[in-house]
């Protein structure tokens, strides 16, 4: 395997992603989406999530093919930003066809940052319009750390915020993540800045630290002891051809990075999920061994784009946790 060109989620051709957010309330919006509809699925392991629009992932169900995936935050009231999206697409005349009316299928997925220094007092909810601005600015590059839907994210001990990274297979398909990290773990070992992540970093792309001595002891996650006030969010994407099914078990797969790159993971507080997204331009020649070694990918790209959001985040007025760089330089 090797990394991608740009190392994100975006390597994968077709792939998208638009971001917006609103620096004096600390949150904001990241989408995924393509130059034509793709095919998706999802996975949930923590027990505190909020998703719009994921039973129709399911594949057992009629609706075909995706236009967009959405992570926002504010809690509840992110999932706003998917109807935002939405409007944008209708626009420009995308949706599932209903006779001569089109629908947007936009699955979306929010983590919970309203407790993080920023200015919540609103009177209309920022989401819609960030949704839409978020699609507005859809390309091949985009900021990562402190940007989009991890404006706002934190963790156990640091700044949280957005990440990605990429892989391309020897068969030739490419795996992408795009991770927004809002964990109640610590994405570092005890109170050191060597990332958990470590053993899948590439080339220094998180400081090159090496992997930790011990992952002992954890960092208690003081900041995060109520329930609902947390999250890691992703999506997963690639050229491969892979029906729904194959889509969930992608997804699936691509939950065992954030098990390596957060402790703990998938907890009581954190609504834990990951989007994946098929595009189908590259066919499977192997129908075992190329849906294993996506799987395998997929999880190690979301190990890196979870420590590489937590690498990038950058200081802010009014912030309530120092970023991993402060960390890495108290504990050098």
């Amino acid at each position: 395997m090797k990394v991608g060109p740009r190392n994100l989620v975006t390597d994968v051709p077709g792939i998208l992603v638009g971001q917006a957010q609103d620096d004096r309330i600390k949150t904001g919006v990241t989408l995924l989406t393509s130059e034509h509809p793709f095919t998706g699925g999802v996975h949930v392991m923590g027990a505190a999530p909020g998703t719009r629009e994921t039973d129709a992932l399911a594949p057992d169900h009629s609706v075909a093919h995706v236009d967009a995936f959405v992570l926002s935050g504010g809690s509840a009231f992110g999932l706003d930003a998917c109807s935002g999206v939405a409007d944008a697409l209708a626009r420009e005349g995308r949706g599932f066809p209903v006779g001569p009316a089109r629908v947007p299928i936009v699955p979306g997925a929010i983590l919970f940052d309203l407790l993080n220094g920023g200015d919540k007092d609103w009177s209309e909810s920022p989401y819609p319009a960030l949704g839409r601005a978020a699609f507005e600015s859809a390309g091949t590059e985009f900021a990562l750390g402190t940007a989009g839907a991890g404006t706002g994210a934190t963790t156990a001990t640091v700044k949280g915020g957005i990440g990605s990274a990429s892989l391309v297979l020897p068969s030739g398909h490419v795996v992408g993540a795009l991770v927004a990290v809002n964990a109640v773990g610590a994405v570092t070992a005890g109170t050191g800045a060597h990332f958990h992540a470590a053993p899948f970093e590439v080339g220094g792309e998180f400081g090159g630290l090496g992997p930790a001595p011990s992952a002992l002891p954890l960092s208690p996650p003081l900041t995060k002891l109520r329930a609902g006030e947390a999250t890691t969010i992703g999506i997963v994407a690639t050229d491969a051809r892979l029906d729904k099914a194959g889509c969930t078990r992608l997804a699936v797969s691509a939950h065992d990075g954030i098990a390596r790159a957060i402790l703990p993971a998938h907890t009581v507080m954190d609504g834990d999920m990951i989007f994946a997204a098929a595009t189908g331009a590259r066919a499977l020649a192997d129908p075992v061994a190329d849906p294993l070694m996506l799987g395998h990918a997929a999880a190690i790209c979301v190990a890196r784009a979870i420590a590489r959001a937590v690498f990038h985040a950058t200081p802010a007025k009014g912030d309530l946790l120092p970023v991993w760089r402060d960390l890495a330089a108290r504990t050098s």
